[in-house]
């Protein structure tokens, strides 16, 4: 049954106990894939995959409060963060492509098995992943990532737009709402208090944005997302098939991935955990400890 939350937990970290989060990088599908990485070596796995236009920075918070009990893996999609793209492997960006090289990290990672959190554009990657090897899936989070037409929000009318006619016209007028400002609304709208959401993040991703040939990038994306909506009806398929354990934990006024998008999958895996969050989009900015708390006793029972 869907719940609401807005309650704080107590905090479960002092500065004697927070896990060590390293960065590295490595090469997978001829990418140089940046990722952050902390936890046992041997404790069960967690692939943390961001979403637009964000990177693994956005889980600077919610991984030392996993890595307590999990190893945990958050790497930078190509095109996004510090993850580096030689121009000579020609990469052609798509959520086909994209998935692909995450799956080539994971195998580079040594990753057989792990759970998946999934958000915004971390959804149709995972979900490609889950299709093309299910049985390295142990259980999924998805905080606002979406799987269901009907989660689609009114947010989406300019790109939806853009998919039926990708002309010069409306390309721009995608570009246009790629600004700083723009970009800040992502984390700020929905928030019940946006002046506590840190400027780091949004600052960042304005930046790693504005990298020449980037916008163009991001635009390609945008287009290709269309295709994502296509495969839908696969990765329902995928749930009623499988069963995985599943945890949609969700901030309730994201414009983008609305809440039908979280109670879709309780059509399709009777048993999924479905919690509102009293939030916007980047959920982790405003509720990392609800969410944290969540996913350990989500993740534990699921074991």
């Amino acid at each position: 049954m869907s719940q609401t939350s807005s309650a704080r937990v107590p905090q479960s970290l002092t500065p004697g106990n927070v896990p060590f989060t390293s960065i590295r990088q490595v090469e997978a599908d001829g990418v140089r894939v940046f990722y952050r990485e902390a936890g046992a070596p041997d404790a069960p796995a967690i692939l943390l995959l961001h979403g637009f236009p964000a990177s693994s920075f956005m889980y600077r918070e919610l991984i030392p409060r996993l890595a307590t009990r999990y190893r945990v893996i958050a790497p930078d999609l190509p095109g996004f963060g510090f993850t580096d793209v030689p121009a000579a492997r020609n990469y052609k960006y798509s959520f086909e492509a994209i998935a692909k090289t995450i799956t080539a990290f994971t195998e580079a990672m040594h990753l057989n098995r792990y759970a998946l959190y999934i958000f915004d554009y971390g959804a149709p990657t995972g979900l490609r992943m889950a299709l093309t090897h299910p049985e390295r899936i142990t259980a999924i989070v998805s905080q606002n990532g979406n799987a269901y037409e009907a989660g689609l929000g009114d947010a989406w009318a300019p790109i939806r737009r853009y998919w039926q006619d990708p002309a010069p016209q409306n390309r721009q007028a995608v570009r246009d709402i790629l600004t700083a400002d723009g970009i800040k609304m992502q984390y700020t709208f929905g928030v019940p208090h946006p002046e506590t959401i840190a400027p780091e993040g949004y600052t960042l991703d304005a930046a790693m944005i504005a990298r020449p040939g980037n916008m163009d990038i991001q635009l390609d994306l945008f287009l290709d997302y269309a295709n994502n909506v296509k495969l839908y009806p696969a990765f329902q398929q995928y749930f009623r098939q499988s069963k995985p354990p599943l945890l949609a934990i969700w901030g309730k006024n994201d414009p983008f991935f609305i809440p039908a998008g979280a109670e879709g999958y309780k059509k399709d895996i009777p048993n999924a955990k479905i919690q509102f969050l009293d939030t916007g989009h980047f959920a982790t900015e405003t509720h990392v400890v609800e969410i944290a708390a969540a996913m350990l006793e989500f993740l534990d029972a699921a074991r």
